[in-house]
């Protein structure tokens, strides 16, 4: 089996589409010949395959926003279902969850979510941090700690409900997905399409890591604007995996979430059994470290939207139903300006996590993964420490190093789970990081 990865390519040397965000088509085949040429459903498949459509967007969904593949498969993925139970996942919440003994409004921290003696694999060491919007409606999001530390083994699972945004802090992960295989580590994400069924192995663990959960539009590369072609992160450096099949007849489970809730199927075999695929409709994995984040070069901190790597669009132009927006190094170099991130409030709600290293606007606290929640019109910014220290800093180049932070940004609200608010480690004494900050106004004009 293969875990090599390909970029984007164009079929037969024709560009067929734009596949919103990363490129065109992606065309692959395990075997010679598996991938029709000329037609998608040829009346027998080679090798007595089916031919088989899995569409990511509505067929009329316009051209540039169009999303499937057609994937040649070994059995239809009907057979890869039977009679459904419904299964208990208690730490996995869907929106809405709305725990009306949680006060969900405030400034909130964690530390790292501890590793468990307990087995988990990646689905059933999801723990559910917030919430925000309606997953039966499809709007919002919820964010996830995954603690694991055993490989799924005939295990599968898909959520027709949404993709998810994986962010890894810790261990190795290997994504087995009915296109193919993907390794994944930290300073490394992957996104996995809804209804896309995979298995993860544990490669190095315990693992731990971040989960964004998109109920909403898919994730796209923003608009540069004026930025224009260049920096940010670029089609390109998305990579989807090459074909790789199991043949497999072993008893194998499948578990599907479908509106929040988690169902279970029994059958005799592996369902990971694409041969061949092409489409716009795929996991990819991107590395971080080829996000060009570009900032002020004279005066004035830019807004944190300044480095999106990816946003997942509303219904309201430029109100964004998620962005994942990635502070990474880079070199601060504006002249007579305050270059942490400024006091604010705003409509979106931010969860932060720490990937590496330390965030710049809270040297104390805001460790390797741990998470933060500032949610919508909740005021934050520096702690005392930062503010005093940006405040006197002399204003030369200077290059933040060591630093990998990320924010899941949402125009809802987001509501603490029970986890969150009693069993995760809740920094009870975060608010006071800003109780040194003083009154420094004393009616006298020029600068305190």
């Amino acid at each position: 089996m293969t875990r090599e990865m390909t970029r984007a390519q164009s079929l037969m040397g024709i560009t067929p589409g734009y596949m919103p965000g990363f490129g065109n088509d992606f065309e692959t085949e395990a075997l010679p010949d598996a991938l029709p040429q000329g037609q998608n459903s040829p009346q027998k498949c080679n090798y007595g395959l089916y031919a088989e459509q899995l569409s990511g967007t509505a067929f009329t969904a316009p051209r540039g926003q169009n999303e499937r593949t057609w994937c040649y498969r070994i059995r239809p993925s009907v057979k890869h279902t039977g009679r459904f139970e419904k299964i208990d996942m208690p730490d996995w919440k869907s929106a809405p969850n709305i725990d009306l003994d949680v006060i969900s409004l405030g400034q909130y921290r964690w530390d790292p979510v501890p590793h468990s003696d307990e087995p988990l694999t990646f689905i059933t060491g999801m723990r559910t941090m917030t919430t925000a919007g309606d997953v039966n409606t499809q709007v919002g999001l919820a964010t996830h700690i995954y603690l694991a530390n055993s490989s799924m083994e005939d295990d599968y699972f898909y959520s027709a409900d949404s993709e998810l945004l994986v962010v890894p802090q810790q261990g190795l992960l290997r994504f087995h997905t009915e296109l193919g295989t993907i390794d994944l580590a930290p300073k490394e994400i992957a996104i996995l399409p809804r209804g896309m069924v995979f298995r993860v192995e544990i490669v190095e663990g315990p693992a731990r890591g971040f989960v964004c959960e998109n109920y909403g539009q898919k994730f796209d590369l923003p608009n540069r604007g004026p930025v224009g072609a260049n920096c940010l992160a670029n089609p390109r450096d998305f990579l989807a995996p090459v074909a790789a099949f199991e043949d497999r007849e072993v008893p194998s489970t499948v578990t599907v979430k479908w509106c929040g809730q988690f169902h279970r199927t029994e059958i005799g075999h592996s369902p990971l059994d694409v041969v061949a695929w092409h489409g716009n409709y795929a996991p990819v994995k991107y590395d971080l470290t080829t996000y060009s984040p570009v900032g002020a070069i004279l005066f004035d901190h830019p807004d944190p939207s300044i480095f999106t790597v990816l946003t997942a669009p509303s219904g309201q132009e430029g109100t964004a139903n998620i962005d994942f927006v990635l502070f990474r190094e880079r070199w601060m170099v504006a002249e007579h300006t305050f270059r942490p991130p400024w006091y604010h409030k705003n409509i979106m709600s931010e969860f932060m996590g720490n990937i590496y290293g330390q965030y710049d606007a809270k040297p104390q606290g805001f460790v390797p993964g741990g998470v933060s929640l500032h949610n919508m019109m909740l005021p934050h910014g520096p702690d005392a420490p930062a503010f005093e220290k940006a405040s006197n800093a002399e204003l030369a180049p200077h290059k933040l190093d060591n630093t990998m932070s990320f924010m899941f940004e949402t125009r809802f609200p987001q509501h603490l789970t029970a986890f969150a608010a009693t069993q995760a480690p809740l920094q009870d004494d975060y608010i006071e990081c800003w109780d040194g900050l003083e009154k420094k106004f004393d009616g006298t004009p020029g600068v305190k």
